[in-house]
């Protein structure tokens, strides 16, 4: 009778309408934040506080666009966060590929805890290292410079994208690069013109996953630069808020601003990054 009971549970769990209720849950929690707050950027204050809540503005407004570009200087924290996030991307990109080569081709005597120590390192909270960075960055009297946010922000990318690029390495066959190697490369002339070419999905994954992680990041941005005109995006919107008004309608704005490059950055090289993560994931 259990078996039976077993059988009926998972034929039903395996049906194609209960998957479909599965995926529409799934994609209504991760676009109902966005979605609120695209719609919340076009309505009033007074509409906002309103009950019974409105769904849909009725007076749609782009005030809170002008008013979120004027109260602060919203394209400086753009410029800002995009310099960041691109320039510790290039470095994240550049360190991860010599490291993903070298623990996928070289016969490295502790390959197996380098790698668990990769993995351990990227489960640490972010808090438990902001004294420690923070200290070094002042002796290094890197405080107040992008360079303060690009180092660490490397560091912290670092983990996830070597495992993502050593994965696709593993997958390439070596016969490439030794062929490329009699036509007259170098070991780094194989490894750029070869093997990175032909991991272009893992790249780009790993790339997406850097942009992403240094474009939203608050803590250090917050702790480390004091400086106004090198205040980030994430840092800069919680200044929209004053000590007693929270113009949620302008903050909405302001972060509908902040995700649109994101967005379009993800659309542009979707194919690419979904086909990173399923890739790297069969082969890991």
């Amino acid at each position: 009778m259990s078996t039976a009971v077993a059988s009926t549970l998972d034929s039903a769990l395996s049906g194609k309408p209960l998957r479909a209720i599965a995926a529409f849950i799934l994609v209504v929690n991760g676009l109902f934040p966005a979605l609120w707050i695209l719609l919340t950027s076009f309505k009033t204050e007074a509409e906002l506080t309103q009950k019974p809540i409105t769904w849909l503005p009725h007076a749609a407004t782009l005030r809170n666009y002008i008013q979120a570009f004027s109260d602060q200087p919203l394209l400086t924290f753009l410029f800002n966060s995009f310099m960041v996030a691109l320039l510790s991307t290039a470095l994240t990109l550049l360190v991860s590929v010599l490291a993903a080569y070298a623990l996928a081709r070289l016969n490295l005597r502790f390959r197996g805890l380098i790698m668990s120590v990769i993995i351990a390192v990227s489960t640490f909270p972010l808090v438990t290292l902001l004294v420690p960075l923070f200290e070094t960055m002042r002796a290094l009297n890197l405080l107040n410079s992008w360079t303060a946010l690009i180092l660490p922000y490397t560091v912290l990318s670092l983990p996830v994208c070597t495992l993502v690029l050593t994965s696709f390495f593993e997958g390439i066959p070596r016969d490439l690069e030794n062929a490329a190697m009699i036509d007259g490369c170098t070991r780094f002339g194989a490894l750029f013109r070869v093997v990175v070419p032909l991991s272009a999905p893992g790249v780009f994954t790993a790339g997406i996953l850097a942009f992403v992680n240094a474009w939203d990041e608050f803590l250090l941005a917050l702790s480390f630069n004091s400086n106004p005109g090198l205040r980030t995006l994430p840092v800069g919107i919680q200044l929209y808020q004053g000590e007693f008004a929270f113009p949620w309608p302008v903050i909405s704005a302001a972060l509908v601003v902040g995700i649109v490059p994101v967005a379009i950055l993800i659309v542009i090289f979707q194919e690419r990054v979904v086909s990173g993560l399923t890739t790297g994931g069969v082969k890991g």
